[in-house]
């Protein structure tokens, strides 16, 4: 929709981003790794960071202002990395998400150990604007796509859903009446934990609507992370998931080997039918989100 349009309807926006914000919580050819849209908060050599940003409406065309997505990465006893973006994001069968489930269900303790250390990981994208970047002051002032975890995707809900009588609810993503998010990062037991992280009061980014509406036209869609172009096949994922666990089944227990015969024979079938994502545990941990560019450049060595 227009500047004009989002500005007049944003008063009704505040039931639909509850509606769906609680649904994403309950769970429901790729891009090179390097992206100049993207940005990530950095950390000192103790692991603690600070910024603050501001959570931006969706752009133009995108119906809500995050979208969800889960991958998955681990190394194989092949020593291959297998770092792909789960096709359950989209609502189709993915062959690892297949496996893991028949392993989870075998009822055997080693092979639920398995799925642990390849479960999916939960992460969600937003427009974000950087307010005060303390590590990189180039940033301030500027628009760019923040990938986040749950944890900090259940503080936008309760800010729209507060628990306490004293607390009003806030649209974060809204220009006028959201509020400025101070990221807050620790080191706590080896791990990234963003818990004293918290939005400041309530006010608007600019009195200035022209400055707002350049703003929203700078805006990066988030449809590509929707869009089965952006993700490989089932019949690549099977591929390249024969290679990661190795094509002998060597070093797997026997529920995982009769998993990897499977996809050995139908490696080239590309189903394309949408269902319910497999059950199998997921992670979703913010943790997950800074592992992620570690797993890249050790699969790019």
């Amino acid at each position: 929709m227009s500047f004009a349009a989002m500005k007049k309807q944003r008063a009704a926006a505040m039931e639909k981003l509850i509606s769906s914000a609680t649904t994403a919580s309950q769970g429901g050819g790729q891009k090179s790794f390097k992206d100049d849209r993207l940005w990530k908060p950095e950390v000192d050599k103790s692991g603690n960071g600070y910024a603050v940003i501001r959570f931006l409406p969706g752009a133009e065309g995108d119906d809500n202002p995050w979208i969800q997505y889960w991958d998955h990465g681990f190394q194989g006893p092949t020593g291959r990395w297998y770092i792909e973006r789960s096709l359950t994001s989209i609502g189709q069968d993915d062959p690892l998400s297949e496996m893991n489930s028949k392993l989870w269900n075998s009822g055997r303790d080693e092979d639920k150990d398995t799925v642990r250390k390849r479960k999916r990981r939960l992460h969600y994208v937003s427009n974000i604007m950087v307010v005060d970047n303390p590590s990189n002051p180039a940033d301030n002032g500027k628009t760019f796509l923040y990938v986040y975890g749950k944890k900090i995707f259940d503080k936008i809900l309760d800010a729209m859903q507060p628990q306490f009588a004293d607390e009003e609810p806030i649209n974060p993503f809204d220009f006028w009446e959201g509020a400025d998010f101070k990221l807050k990062i620790r080191k706590v037991e080896g791990f990234r934990n963003y818990d004293k992280s918290e939005f400041d009061a309530a006010t608007a980014v600019s009195d200035d609507d022209a400055k707002l509406e350049k703003i929203y036209g700078d805006l990066h869609s988030l449809a590509e992370y929707n869009s089965p172009d952006n993700y490989k096949s089932y019949a690549e994922l099977k591929a390249k998931l024969v290679q990661v666990l190795g094509e002998d089944g060597g070093a797997l227990n026997t529920a995982e080997q009769v998993s990897l015969e499977n996809t050995q024979e139908s490696a080239h079938e590309a189903p394309v039918k949408k269902s319910t994502p497999a059950a199998e545990p997921a992670s979703n941990n913010d943790e997950d989100d800074d592992t992620l560019s570690y797993f890249n450049k050790l699969a790019a060595e």
